[in-house]
């Protein structure tokens, strides 16, 4: 079992940048697959952000594509982290932001394993 815990959230303008922080415990990180996901009020939970693992600790990454171009996601497994680096911010981006382990489904689809508590991100217009 994988314990995660997201930090960094708050509010901030339109055109800011906001870097989420998730911190991992209880499995080796290193070999894990990582990702976000984020749900606004009255809506779905959706994919924003992966980093996927594969033998000899390659890692892919893969987003969405309403955020490619502004987020990166990265991972620092020295600090069994993995992050969130929003920028260029838009109103639309409002929602609570998840951390997971991930698993990748058919084409880019990727399934949440293990959850955090979330996070809220509020962008003003």
């Amino acid at each position: 079992q994988v314990q995660l815990v997201e930090s960094g959230g708050g509010l901030v303008q339109a055109g800011g940048s906001l870097r989420l922080s998730c911190a991992a415990s209880g499995r080796t990180f290193s070999s894990l697959s990582m990702g976000w996901f984020r749900q606004a009020p009255e809506k779905d939970r959706d994919f924003v952000a992966a980093t996927g693992w594969s033998f000899g600790n390659i890692y892919s990454t893969s987003y969405a594509d309403s955020v490619k171009g502004r987020f990166t996601i990265s991972r620092d497994n020295a600090k069994n982290t993995v992050y969130l680096q929003m920028n260029s911010l838009k109103p639309e981006d409002t929602a609570v932001y998840y951390c997971a382990t991930v698993v990748r489904g058919s084409g880019s689809t990727w399934y949440g394993g293990s959850w955090g508590q979330g996070t809220q991100v509020t962008v003003s217009s």
